[in-house]
C-alpha cells in the first residue's frame, strides 16, 4: 500500500490535531509535519516535500490562497486539499483556480474526509456540484481550436462531458454500461493527451475551449442535487 505523506496547514491548533487524528485512522496517510501560517505553509513544503497539503482557506499571514499559489507554482506535483467551516464556492473557486484539487467541509464525518481524500490521491474524486455549476458560469463557451483535444477519440470526449459536469467514476461508469476501471483507463489517456494532470484541470480546459456540449443540459443536471 503507498503511503501519502501529509502536511497540515492551519492556524488552530485544535483544528491540526482534529485533522491529525482523523488521517490517524487510515494507513493510507501519514502527516510529515503542521503549519501554522501560510509562509510556514510554504517553507515547510519545501523542507518536508509532502505528497498531499491540507490547506485552511483563512489562516494569518498570505493565508491559504497565496499559499497555494505560492506552492503549485513551485511544486506543481503537490495535492493541495482546501479545508474550511464555509461552503463558501467563491473562495473554494479561487482556490481552485490557483491549482487546488479539492475541498473538505471541517464539519464532515472522517469517513467522508478519508474517503475524499483517497479519491483525490487516485484522481478519482470529483468536483462538487456547487463548483462545477461556478466554473461552467465562470468559463463562458469558446469556438473550437485544432489543439490537442483533436486526438481524443468520440468515447473519450463523451467521458469528458461527464466528468466536466461533475460525475464521479462510478457514475459515468453506470452512464456509459462500462466498468468503472475502463473509466479510469479512459481518464487516464484523456489527461495524457491532452497535457494535463486531474479533474480540475480537465474540466477548466473542457470549459475554456468549449469541448462541453448541451450546456444548458449540464446546468439542469447539476442543479438536480
Amino acid at each position: 500500500m503507498n503511503t501519502f505523506r501529509v502536511l497540515v496547514a492551519d492556524d488552530s491548533a485544535h483544528a491540526r490535531e482534529a485533522v491529525t487524528e482523523i488521517l490517524s485512522a487510515d494507513p493510507a496517510f501519514e502527516v510529515i509535519g503542521m503549519a501554522h501560517t501560510g509562509e510556514e505553509a510554504v517553507s515547510m513544503t519545501e523542507l518536508l516535500m509532502p505528497d498531499l497539503i491540507l490547506m485552511d482557506i483563512q489562516m494569518q499571514g498570505i493565508g491559504g490562497l497565496e499559499a497555494t499559489r505560492q506552492i503549485k507554482l513551485q511544486y506543481p506535483y503537490v495535492k493541495i486539499v482546501m479545508i474550511t467551516v464555509s461552503d463558501d464556492v467563491t473562495h473554494l473557486f479561487e482556490a481552485l483556480k490557483q491549482g487546488a484539487q479539492g475541498y473538505l467541509l471541517k464539519n464532515l464525518s472522517p469517513s467522508t474526509w478519508l474517503e475524499y481524500l483517497r479519491g483525490i490521491m487516485s484522481d478519482e474524486a470529483p468536483l462538487s456540484r456547487e463548483l462545477a455549476t461556478q466554473i461552467l458560469r465562470e468559463f463562458p463557451l469558446a469556438p473550437k481550436s485544432p489543439e490537442h483535444h483533436e486526438t481524443l477519440t468520440a468515447r473519450e470526449r463523451e467521458i469528458l462531458n461527464w466528468v466536466a459536469s461533475g460525475l464521479t467514476n462510478k457514475e459515468i461508469a453506470a452512464e456509459l454500461k462500462i466498468s468503472d476501471q475502463t473509466v479510469k483507463n479512459h481518464l487516464k489517456n484523456i489527461l495524457q493527451k491532452l497535457h494535463l494532470e486531474n479533474r480540475v484541470q480537465l474540466t477548466r480546459y473542457a470549459l475554456e475551449k468549449g469541448l462541453v456540449s448541451r450546456r444548458q443540459g449540464l446546468f439542469q443536471k447539476l442543479k438536480k442535487e
